[in-house]
């Protein structure tokens, strides 16, 4: 009787005019390769800060979410989204 515990990113989604990653994760508990239970987490991440922020921010992320955000993050986005936090815009 072997017990797992496994996470995968099971669902990814742009969103918005700033390109917006929403990751759901799937938490699957497992015996002998029977599922016994299943959740979700969800997380979004965003284009905000300097380019060295956000390689340090995507360093953690599998390689998937950093070629989806690398992907959608263009500069023009990356600009338009840190200006609209700057309060430079109106949303």
């Amino acid at each position: 009787m072997a017990l797992t515990k496994e996470i995968k990113i099971d669902k990814l989604e742009i969103v918005g005019d700033y390109k917006k990653i929403q990751i759901r994760e799937a938490i699957v508990v497992s015996e002998d390769g029977v599922e016994l239970a299943k959740s979700f987490h969800r997380r979004i991440i965003s284009p905000n800060g300097s380019d060295a922020v956000i390689s340090a921010s995507l360093a953690t992320e599998t390689t998937e979410v950093q070629s989806v955000a690398n992907a959608v993050w263009t500069d023009d986005v990356k600009r338009a989204y840190n200006t609209f936090l700057s309060g430079s815009i109106n949303p």
